[in-house]
């Protein structure tokens, strides 16, 4: 549109607009708005007015913020390819109906440019969503089809609730979000983030016009196929998919957003009610397999196992020896090159991520079965599924060539499989191990039936006689003899022992097969018995994580109950950070390290186990270290599972150790994965210190290591909370990134701690923008350096603080 019209009507208006009123929503083509002045939305969530990003040198900019919160969030910008220099900026309505902005030698900076027939007499109005709308004066209607033109239909960097995100496929209006350039400049930056319709809709995130580092997946009628995707009671939203349109849309009434910043990551905000401060909901990119191609062609990701990456069925490394420095650029080739139309087959893939279409057919009125054929008819096919996974399965979606951004799913919802084209040696090669398989087990079975059947009811007897026996149990592990264990610990001897807690004594032992072991031995006067007992068994023997210690059996003989792990050479964490000698073991790089260990078997435990479970009692003394100080949560004594849609749950029988529980658990009996996150915090804030939090003392204050840590970081003092042995070793930004997520962890409210998803984000990502921290938990004084071993008494300064019965471990 020619924009010499705007200049001549800005010259024949400019002396006679009337001034624009702060705190109304609505512009007419009688008024401005100047530097100073705004538009609130009637429900005041939102404001327009002019405003300077910090740092961006005087340069002005029209934009949408939300009212009175700070500092200040901005939503949409107007001209964030064309800054105000002169510091100076008018926003009016020109003759045509366009909103037009001009500077202070009346150059038109940007204007509305709608594809609408527009009348002078169209008003602006800013609604209480966050969209700035163009419609005739004379419309009352409030809805879409009124707009002449409206702000969300070209969105910065931010996703708001109402938002559609996506395309109009009858305008071809497309509708993605664009980072900043950098915090002080909102010009476009360098990642785009936006629906790709080749074919099936999914999400794309870029980097410049071709690197893509992130996608969502193709969408397959229920959910994106690689993501975890699904309405709560909190965050409601939907996936339009249709002949007109095509587009994402949030629907819940929180004040939230979904901002792309500058480095490229995808976070979710949410204000909650009576809040100024923003929460971190979560984070899109949520692991390290959301890397786009994270194991190359023809690889897989699979988070919960270490690697992370190895080949699909039948591949092989490209090069073996990048695999081995962890280096999975060059991704897998067939270790047997397919022979078409001479047998080949397909191997099922499950619940996993669908690869990138780059080289594909689609045709949704075949079925599974006749979309395996039209594979098998094209010699290129390498693999096939479903596009729509509803009622049973539908539609045909096949690949050719290389298979590339594949990961793997363990959650509930993930229902995405597909077939992968195999030659028919790699087939048979299969067949035959599960026939040798088949054939151990046919000669044995008549040699074993009666022993089976013995050492059963021998089972069962035991598990009757220990008060252990329970209907439709499944413990999936071995049991052990008494005999066996008593001659691996060299009968229980003294000189076996590694310690005790709660549960009994620990022994070291080493197997007729030379391998070690360590074994927990429950003492008839244990703190623990029989449930915990029960409970660890349950739960840990169908956990399987690296960061996880391993449950090898159990031993039930009489009155005797073990529990058999794998044997953990370097003891636990405690050994290291609190001993004088041996924290000088432990350098900042390997503390780090074993930080960011323990946070993906917390992530594991909590979303992406077969069970989420809530450990209830981590801390140092339950971080074991293997022979490469590899950490792993141990002790499932206490811990609980919780069902997928469950929160919070509470007890009356508060079991923990003093200093690691959360304040609703120790005073209230509540527990939740945010009691864990708590308890993380801590122990985050013990490995930055080398010292226990709640022996912590200073010789100006009572505070525990929590409230030592929050003043220093008030104080912009917080590198003082860092072990004087790290000094040599320690990075300085990780130094201070564990220590914001630590006190982020401790925060009093459980609804202000992150989950661990963003936590495992927060501390292995750079680009990561953290929330400031509130005041931690239990932000109490002792009256003195005793307190922990006096009567109880205590000196509150700040947060009454009342007590709960509890048992100590």
């Amino acid at each position: 549109m020619d924009i010499f019209p705007f200049i001549i009507f800005y010259s024949l208006i400019s002396f006679s607009v009337l001034q624009f009123s702060t705190a109304a929503d609505t512009l007419t083509s009688y008024q401005s708005i100047a530097n100073g002045e705004s538009l609130v939305s009637s429900g005041q969530r939102f404001e327009l007015g002019f405003f300077s990003p910090s740092g961006s040198k005087n340069l002005l900019f029209l934009g949408i913020w939300y009212y009175k919160i700070s500092p200040q969030t901005v939503v949409w910008v107007a001209n964030r390819e064309n800054p105000i220099t002169d510091s100076y900026g008018n926003l009016t309505i020109s003759n045509e109906g366009n909103l037009v902005l001009f500077n202070a030698t009346k150059d038109v900076i940007w204007y509305s440019n709608s594809s609408t027939t527009v009348q002078s007499s169209s008003v602006a109005q800013l609604l209480n969503s966050g969209n700035l709308v163009l419609k005739k004066k004379s419309t009352d209607a409030d809805t879409e089809s009124s707009y002449i033109w409206q702000s969300f239909d070209f969105p910065s960097d931010t996703l708001l609730p109402g938002m559609k995100h996506g395309w109009n496929l009858k305008t071809g209006l497309n509708r993605y979000l664009t980072s900043w350039r950098d915090a002080a400049d909102p010009s476009p930056g360098d990642f785009t983030y936006g629906v790709e319709i080749t074919g099936i809709p999914q999400f794309v995130l870029r980097k410049g016009s071709s690197e893509k580092t992130f996608r969502t997946g193709p969408w397959n009628g229920v959910r994106f196929s690689g993501i975890g995707w699904g309405s709560t009671t909190v965050f409601k939203h939907s996936f339009i998919f249709n002949a007109d349109e095509v587009y994402y849309i949030d629907e819940s009434s929180h004040i939230s957003r979904l901002t792309l910043n500058q480095t490229g990551i995808l976070q979710r905000f949410i204000l909650n009610e009576g809040s100024s401060e923003w929460a971190l909901m979560n984070i899109v990119q949520n692991d390290p397999c959301d890397g786009y191609g994270r194991c190359g062609a023809n690889g897989i990701c699979r988070i919960n196992n270490r690697p992370i990456c190895e080949c699909l069925e039948g591949f092989i490394p490209k090069s073996q020896e990048e695999w081995d420095q962890l280096d999975w650029s060059s991704g897998c080739v067939r270790r047997t090159s397919l022979d078409c139309h001479n047998g080949d087959g397909f191997v099922k893939l499950k619940n996993v991520k669908l690869p990138d279409l780059l080289e594909f057919w689609l045709k949704e009125s075949l079925n599974l079965k006749e979309c395996k054929a039209e594979c098998l008819k094209n010699c290129s096919c390498t693999a096939y599924g479903n596009s729509d996974i509803r009622g049973g399965g539908s539609g045909c979606l096949m690949w050719f060539d290389n298979l590339v951004d594949i990961r793997d799913f363990n959650f509930k919802e993930s229902e995405q499989d597909m077939y992968i084209r195999m030659p028919a040696s790699e087939l048979n090669h299969d067949q035959k191990k599960k026939t040798l398989v088949l054939i151990a087990m046919v000669s044995t079975v008549s040699g074993m039936v009666v022993l089976s059947l013995l050492t059963w009811c021998i089972i069962k007897k035991r598990r009757k006689e220990t008060g252990i026996e329970t209907k439709n149990e499944d413990w999936e592990l071995p049991f052990f003899d008494l005999f066996t264990i008593a001659n691996a610990t060299m009968n229980f001897s003294s000189t076996n022992m590694l310690g005790e807690g709660g549960f009994g004594p620990v022994y070291k032992g080493k197997l007729a097969t030379g391998q070690e072991i360590a074994v927990k031995r429950l003492l008839n006067n244990s703190g623990q018995g029989v449930h915990e007992f029960k409970n660890e068994v349950t739960l840990i023997s169908k956990l399987q994580h690296r960061n996880l210690v391993r449950l090898l059996g159990c031993c039930i003989e009489g009155v005797e109950r073990m529990l058999i792990y794998e044997f953990m050479p370097n003891k636990s964490l405690d050994y290291f950070i609190f001993d004088q000698n041996g924290r000088q073991e432990l350098p900042w790089q390997k503390r780090f390290e074993i930080v960011l260990g323990i946070s993906r078997g917390l992530l594991y435990l909590h979303q992406d186990s077969r069970l989420r479970i809530i450990h209830r009692d981590l801390k140092a003394s339950n971080i074991l270290l293997d022979d490469e100080l590899n950490p792993k949560i141990s002790d499932f004594g206490i811990a609980r599972s919780f069902g997928r849609d469950q929160i919070e749950a509470k007890t009356k029988r508060v079991i923990g150790t003093h200093g690691y529980m959360s304040p609703e658990y120790a005073m209230d009996g509540k527990f939740s994965v945010k009691s864990d996150i708590f308890s993380f915090g801590v122990l985050l804030l013990e490995i930055v210190c080398g010292k226990k939090n709640w022996k912590f003392h200073h010789p100006d204050h009572h505070h525990s290591l929590l409230g030592h840590a929050w003043m220093l970081w008030n104080e912009h003092r917080a590198m003082e909370l860092v072990d004087p042995c790290l000094e040599i070793s320690y990075i300085e930004s990780q130094v201070l990134k564990c220590i914001q997520v630590g006190l982020l962890c401790v925060q009093k409210l459980s609804k202000d701690r992150p989950i661990m998803s963003s936590i495992v984000l927060m501390l292995g990502n750079e680009g990561v923008t953290l929330p400031q921290p509130k005041q931690p938990g239990f932000f109490v004084e002792r009256c003195s350096i005793d307190a922990e071993t006096s009567t109880g008494e205590n000196c509150h300064t700040r947060n009454e603080l009342t007590t709960t019965i509890m048992e100590a471990r």
